[in-house]
């Protein structure tokens, strides 16, 4: 949604940043580059673009040749400074991300946070002895010089027709986008013709050496609550009460649908901090629904809210992962530039 209105301060905006971005490219202002490789995912825009799920297949392919860690700033924690993701961590400790990254994966790479990301990339790369870091949505943090940039678009929203902050979702200009060495057209209809991949890389343009793939988002074929497993084709017996907290639900609801029309949405802001009126709230819209029924979340929400003793029982999250079109082209441009450095 574009707010043209407010287009004279995105003019305003755009001469900030670029001075911003100029200072960094020109070496005025300092970018600290780093002996161990490090892949960073971020985006151009405010809102979800599809960066979680990326690291997490980044981390899983890395992880499988090289010691691997991940690096957030842990938004919306209620601690500071570095920290590394245990098992006694939850996500008022390190934030709903990282927390969801430990819960799924556990100890097969390290999870780390902090705010400061140039300390935080030294600590964890020294003290953890890692092979490859990643970074999670440090595309606008340049004090740190990742080795490689994957730029994270989606696929509705791409980059090349929005506008810079507040009258488009802009971070950064466009001219941003040639920093990458990947672009990742995110969230992508499974069926995209060839034609269609073509026409979006002409209007994205991308410079020499640089490639761009497409991913679409998949989801389990089944949902998990602390004590079940429950095949996603059996959604279609229950009244739901869907919860999410996420920048973008419209690909869950649309998937949702396939399987269910009895569906109640209580839709909050993305990393919402749910409190106890809130779960009053839902456990009240709960009861409304008739006898076979079920609260469905995000995995990212749902480390947030089996933390309240009143909805443990009663959660189901539905995991997510993507498909890369060109996958083995994908994995080897990502295991040759970190076996090269």
């Amino acid at each position: 949604m574009k707010r043209w209105y407010l287009y004279p301060f995105s003019l305003g905006y755009h001469v900030a940043t670029a001075a911003r971005n100029t200072m960094y490219n020109w070496g005025i202002s300092k970018s600290t580059a780093f002996k161990t490789p490090i892949i960073n995912v971020g985006n151009l825009s405010v809102g979800g673009s599809g960066k979680s799920p990326m690291v997490m297949y980044l981390a899983e392919l890395l992880s499988k040749h090289y010691k691997t860690g991940v690096l957030s700033r842990g938004y919306g924690r209620v601690t500071k400074g570095y920290g590394i993701t245990n098992y006694d961590s939850n996500y008022k400790t390190v934030g709903d991300e990282a927390m969801q990254l430990f819960e799924r994966f556990k100890n097969r790479f390290v999870i780390a946070v902090s705010e400061e990301r140039v300390p935080g990339a030294k600590k964890v790369t020294k003290d953890m002895d890692l092979e490859v870091l990643i970074l999670d949505d440090a595309y606008q943090h340049r004090a740190i010089k990742p080795g490689f940039n994957i730029l994270m678009t989606d696929y509705e929203d791409p980059y090349f027709k929005d506008f810079l902050l507040p009258a488009g979702n802009l971070r950064e200009s466009r001219s941003g986008a040639r920093r990458a060495q990947i672009i990742m057209v995110s969230k992508s209809p499974e069926n995209l013709t060839e034609e269609k991949k073509q026409f979006f890389i002409s209007r994205i343009n991308p410079r020499h050496g640089q490639k761009v793939f497409f991913s679409s988002i998949g989801y389990d074929e089944n949902v998990y609550s602390k004590t079940q497993i429950l095949p996603d084709n059996n959604l279609s017996y229950y009244d739901i009460l869907l919860i999410t907290g996420i920048a973008n639900p419209k690909p869950l609801v649309k998937h949702l649908a396939k399987f269910s029309d009895r569906v109640k949405h209580l839709k909050f802001r993305d990393h919402h901090n749910f409190t106890d009126h809130d779960i009053k709230n839902i456990l009240a819209e709960f009861k409304k629904l008739g006898e076979y029924k079920l609260i469905l979340t995000t995995e990212k929400d749902y480390v947030r809210l089996k933390t309240f003793d009143y909805l443990r029982d009663l959660v189901f999250y539905w995991p997510i992962n993507i498909t890369i079109d060109r996958k083995e082209e994908f994995n080897q441009t990502i295991l040759n530039y970190v076996g090269k450095n």
